[in-house]
This record gives structure tokens, sequence and C-alpha cells, in this order.
């Protein structure tokens, strides 16, 4: 009797190929590997990691396949698939993938270096929202330097009444020096820098969004379009045949989208529609932290009155009216809103990464060397025992939630350790004297920008996944 393989031979044993990882790679915990894989003369195949550290590769696999795996803790791991066919058994195992910790655990309190004070230099407004790096040097900056914009005035220290954009070089100890004042910046709360150091400036206050030049002349190109009291903003590059773009976010609930050439405008779309907004200055729950990856095309949204984190992939697709939020806005009377769900023509592109706690308020964000992100909160709607600023890591692209809870832990201005607080704000011990003079110490500490160490991520065949990740304590 034939047995098919010609005259009695024995049957191929199963051949295994990982085409993903091909060679050793390193990510940090909450990162995700890319496994892919072919096989020939296989009818079945099981898979597992060897070590309880390589999370969910396990069980059953199809010949031919791939899968996203986010590692569950730092070490070494590999990844084996083992295959049955008519000819036997046969397997193969990937090249070694060293997870290590994530970004933020590897901070200290002594890596956190206090540049220098915000405060206009003429004008003293203060209370810095809108914080960019300059990219290069032209006019009255420098590349590297930080450059911020005041959303208080310095007359009557009032939130969104602040004209004022300041920058300051990346030494301990330096003093801002001014690079625009108008009242086209009234309520300027959030900046993104072209190629060409130009400043383009979300103003809540002014409704618009103001274009700076190096040398400090304010410019208003934008003019023409309608806003509805700007509220985030992010600069995309131009990328093959996507071009250049300015993200714009709006307190009243939606996402525009101003495409460039070079500094000129030539479209403006309004992409996505529906978010929650609601508040005043001082406490706005509104779309903001625009966070842009240009390595996936991927616009993050820091949705702060769900308590959200949004990703909208291929950003540079969505078009007109694109993407509908049912924020549920009614459903609630105050903030936090449910989490929101999508609907239009691209709604596939949008997805909420990260939703609840530890996120409370969250406000701003910022893109991390290996994809990730920081999130941090803000200082409104906080209930007690809850931390405001606090500042946790967000893996972006894998669906699942938080893995653990960021540790409520401050950093008092010149502590070399986390300082734990009492309810009412008191360290234990303190008497109402010292609370006092801590307290005002803190007010005029907040018109300053602190500067973090971060390690860069190793290049990597990896894709970052939905998790967080605890601040060091």
């Amino acid at each position: 009797m034939s047995n098919g393989y010609g005259g009695g031979s024995t049957p191929p044993q199963p051949s295994i190929m990982f085409s993903s990882p091909m060679q050793a790679s390193t990510i940090h915990l909450g990162q995700a590997v890319k496994l892919a894989w072919t096989s020939s003369n296989a009818t079945s195949c099981s898979a597992s990691a060897s070590s309880d550290i390589g999370g969910a590769f396990s069980g059953n696999q199809s010949a031919a396949g791939s899968a996203t795996v986010a590692p569950v803790g730092t070490g070494t791991v590999t990844y084996t698939l083992s295959c049955m066919g008519a000819g036997g058994t046969g397997s193969a195992t990937t090249a070694a993938v060293t997870v290590l910790p994530s970004i933020l655990s590897t901070l200290s309190p002594n890596t956190i270096t206090m540049i220098g004070s915000t405060l206009d230099p003429i004008e003293h407004g203060g209370n810095p929202y809108g914080l960019a790096i300059a990219p290069v040097t032209a006019g009255l900056v420098t590349a590297g330097d930080v450059i911020a914009c005041n959303f208080n005035d310095g007359a009557t220290n009032t939130q969104g009444m602040g004209t004022t954009i300041i920058g300051l070089h990346p030494t301990p100890g330096s003093s801002p020096y001014r690079i625009a004042q108008s009242a086209s910046l009234q309520g300027c709360n959030s900046l993104a820098i072209l190629p060409d150091g130009s400043i383009s400036a979300a103003a809540y206050s002014a409704n618009q969004n103001p274009l700076v030049a190096p040398s400090g002349t304010v410019g208003t190109p934008f003019s023409a379009d309608t806003f509805a009291n700007p509220w985030g903003q992010a600069y995309a590059p131009a990328n093959g045949q996507n071009p250049a773009a300015l993200y714009v976010s709006n307190a009243h609930g939606t996402i525009d989208r101003i495409t460039l050439s070079g500094d000129a405008q030539t479209a403006f779309a309004p992409i996505v529609q529906g978010f929650c907004g609601s508040g005043q200055p001082g406490g706005i729950f509104a779309p903001a932290g625009l966070t842009y990856d240009p390595s996936v095309d991927t616009l993050y949204v820091i949705d702060t009155s769900s308590y959200s984190v949004m990703a909208l992939t291929n950003v540079s697709a969505i078009g007109a009216s694109g993407v509908t939020v049912a924020g549920q806005c009614s459903s609630t009377a105050t903030p936090p809103t449910p989490m929101p769900t999508f609907s239009g023509p691209s709604a596939s592109s949008a997805s909420v990464i990260a939703h609840g706690a530890p996120l409370f308020a969250p406000l701003s964000a910022a893109l991390l060397a290996d994809g990730d992100l920081i999130v941090e909160n803000s200082d409104i709607n906080i209930a007690g025992g809850q931390m405001p600023n606090l500042a946790v890591e967000v893996s972006p692209a894998l669906p699942g939630g938080f893995r653990g809870a960021a540790r409520s832990t401050r950093y008092e201005r010149h502590a070399r350790r986390p300082v734990r607080y009492r309810r009412d704000g008191r360290q234990p011990g303190e008497s109402d004297h010292l609370l006092q003079r801590r307290q005002h110490e803190r007010r005029h500490a907040d018109d300053s920008i602190v500067h973090f160490e971060l390690m860069h991520a190793p290049s990597c065949s990896c894709k970052p996944s939905a998790q967080v990740h605890p601040l060091p304590v």
C-alpha cells in the first residue's frame, strides 16, 4: 500500500522557522515582541515560553501565523513552537529577548534637576502649560532650549490670561528669556515646534492658533480657520505621501488638522468630533495632551473628561468628520464621563488604550524613546487619598488595560527621596508654620521646569503594549 510519499518512503519531518524576531533583541517592560513563523509538513502546533515572564504565548497555534506578546517581567526569554505531522515532530525557538525595566522605573530623585523659573522676565506671567524642546538654532532660540508658554498673566495671576512665551537654556539655574508676548497668545496652553523653529501655540482665550517666528514675531496665518478654544496640539512631519500637519484639539470637543507646506497652510479639516468638553480655565475637562508618534503615524489624545488615553492610528488618512466620539457627556453631572466609543468612516482607527485608575483627570503626555507614553494627571477633581500630578507610563499598542498602579509619590523641591503626605497635605510631625512656609515655597516652585534624565531604548523589533508601570519609590 502506498503512503503517498513514493513507494513507502518516510514522510518528511515538520519544519518550523521564526521570521521574527530574527536576532537577539532588547525591549523594556511594557513593550511587546512580534512573533511570526511559518512551517511545512505540520498539521498542528503548540507554543511555549522558556520563562514565566514570557507572557501569553501558549497552547495551540496555527501552522503559520503571528502573535504580539507582552512579557510580564524582566529577564531573558525565548519562545518555542512545536509542531506535529505525518513525519513526526519538529520545533523551533526564537532568538533571545531581553526585557529591561520600564523607562520610568529607572528614574530616581537624584536624576531630577531644577532648570529654572518660567516667569516672564518683563510681564511676570507664569504657570507654564505648554512645553517643547527647540529642534534648531534660529532667531532668539538655541537648539535644545526649553520653550514654555505661560497660562497666567503677571498683573492678576489669572488662569487663561497669560500672553507670553519664554525660553530656558537646559542647564541648572537658567534664567528665562522672552520670546514673544501678544494678545493673540492669551490663554496659551500648548506648543508645537516646526522644523524651522517656528512655534505654533494653542491659545484658549484668544481662540486662535498663532505662529511665532524664532525672532519673536507673532503671526496669525490660520486666522481663517474655525477653532473652539484650542486646548492641545502636535506637529506631524511629512512622511512619504503624507504632508506635514498640525493637529489641534479644542476644549469644545473636536480635533482639527491643518495641512502644511513649510509654514503655509494648504488645507484644514475637523477630523474628530464629539469629545466631552466642560469647565473653565483652572479646571478644564477636554481632549488635551496631543502626542504624535511618526514611526506608526498615530496621534495619542489625553481625554481628561473620561480619564482615558485614546489612539488615532493612521491619523494622516482620517478625513473630514472621520471619527465621531460617543462620550455620553450628559450621562453624569460631573467628570469622569464614561469611556468613549466611536463611529464614523474612520472609526476603526480610534481606540481607547488606557482608562480609569491610576489616571485621574489626566492632562498631558510625552513620547518616550521606546514608544511608550508618560501621562501625567492634573490637580483637578482629585478625591481624598489620590495624588495630584501623578505620572504613569502607558504602553499604547496592545489592548488589555493596566498592569499594576502607579505609587502615590510626590517629590518636594530639593528633596532627595519621596515625601509622604497626610490627607491634609501635611508631612508627619509638621507644624502649622512649616506647612504654610512649604506651601508658599511650592507656589513659587510651580513656575519652574525640572529635567528628567531618561534612558534611550535600544532598537528592537517590537510594539508597545497597553499597560501602566509604577514610578520608583
